[in-house]
């Protein structure tokens, strides 16, 4: 259990997408919120903190931990496992210091998130809260193939689910498309068909599990959608027709702006293979705007940045927040709400994701003012995981 803890903020928001409080007050007792609201003076005997703005931890819902924004992703897939998850380990505690107090993995090299998960649960290494997949499942050949669970045809599909079921993993990640970073496979191409999905998203739902689909391309977008995936990853070539999809189904989208944003930055000078920079680049004239436009027609968006991609570093998630004021329009306070209490409720995390009394006491402190710039959210004073101060005083 963490110390008693009085937090004192300039600005307060609660991770609710309601306005930000300003002069607020947080009172942490035994891992979780005891009090919050307009400000109040710190019991006698308690310790105190300032900060600019207080918000919850961050979440990002979409990240692999045992990659680190190597120019070469597939440097993993030669990997003997120990060494990723000795980097695994090092990444969720830049994570965690960074602010981000819960992540969803969605995929790594034969389970190793779950070893990671399970070790931080244990208290035995420092890191955020983990959801994982384990590992993705793809058609023979298809997108993440060195490191996934090939797979072909319905009732495999539903094995390759009970597979990592019977693993530990906590969701579900199926490759509907091609993708970025996997040599000879074209982004816009469908990949696991309609069918196949639909007998995996459905196993996976009878065992309470969530599915997540990366999918880029327009025809692998709306299979996706008409299989009943609960998130779609990325959507860069979405239509209109896969828009009215997400509204009527209450899909939710987490576009990873920050992953082709990051390659484009580095394409020059970034030593990636020239295969992944040409990707990037050509999904980078329609993706920005396709997402705007479903964000506008009111398509639910949920915070996830493919952390671990080529430069796209774990303890940068700020950066994807920046880019959902920048590119969509976004206000700071939603996009932070999109960050942490909406991203709470997609993944049915009751204790975490609002500045509420009861709920865990996973903190972010900023010096600045969030609400209005959200690039305040990289200058980190204060966080705490359950209560413990892991960055602060």
């Amino acid at each position: 259990m963490g110390e008693r803890l009085h937090v004192r903020a300039d600005i307060l928001i609660d991770g609710s997408g309601g306005s930000a409080l300003r002069d607020a007050a947080l009172l942490v007792e035994d891992g979780r919120i005891a009090r919050v609201g307009p400000a109040f003076p710190a019991p006698e005997g308690v310790r105190s903190l300032s900060v600019g703005t207080l918000l919850p931890g961050l979440i990002n819902a979409h990240v692999h931990l045992d990659m680190a924004g190597e120019s070469d992703t597939w440097v993993i897939a030669s990997r003997k496992d120990a060494a990723g998850a000795l980097a695994g380990a090092h990444q969720a505690a830049k994570a965690l210091r960074s602010g981000v107090t819960t992540v969803r993995d969605l995929g790594t090299k034969n389970f190793i998130s779950v070893a990671l998960r399970d070790a931080i649960a244990r208290g035995e290494i420092p890191g955020p809260h983990v959801l994982t997949a384990g590992m993705v499942i793809c058609m023979t050949g298809g997108h993440g193939w060195p490191v996934g669970r090939e797979t072909d045809g319905p009732w495999d599909a539903r094995k390759a689910v009970r597979e990592s079921l019977k693993a530990g993993a906590d969701c579900i990640k199926l490759m509907a498309t091609g993708g970025v970073l996997t040599p000879g496979v074209q982004p816009g191409n469908a990949q696991l068909e309609e069918a196949e999905l639909a007998a995996a998203v459905d196993e996976a739902h009878k065992a309470g599990m969530h599915c997540a689909s990366h999918a880029i391309g327009t025809v692998g977008i709306k299979n996706a959608l008409r299989a009943g995936i609960d998130s779609v990853e990325h959507g860069h070539l979405l239509d209109d027709e896969a828009i009215a999809l997400f509204k009527e189904r209450g899909t939710r989208l987490v576009p990873t702006l920050a992953a082709l944003q990051c390659i484009v930055d580095h394409a020059v000078d970034g030593g990636m293979p020239a295969f992944v920079v040409e990707k990037a680049t050509k999904l980078m004239v329609d993706a920005f705007d396709n997402i705007r436009k479903a964000y506008r027609a009111g398509v639910t968006i949920v915070g996830g940045s493919d952390a671990g991609t080529p430069f796209n570093y774990h303890e940068r998630y700020a950066y994807e927040l920046e880019l959902m004021v920048r590119e969509l329009s976004m206000p700071p306070v939603e996009a932070i709400h999109a960050s942490t209490g909406r991203s709470a409720d997609f993944l049915r995390l009751d204790e975490t994701g609002r500045l509420q009394v009861g709920k865990t006491a996973d903190l972010l402190g900023v010096r600045g003012d969030a609400s209005s710039d959200i690039r305040a959210l990289g200058d980190v004073a204060l966080v705490a995981r359950g209560g413990c101060l892991v960055v602060g005083g």
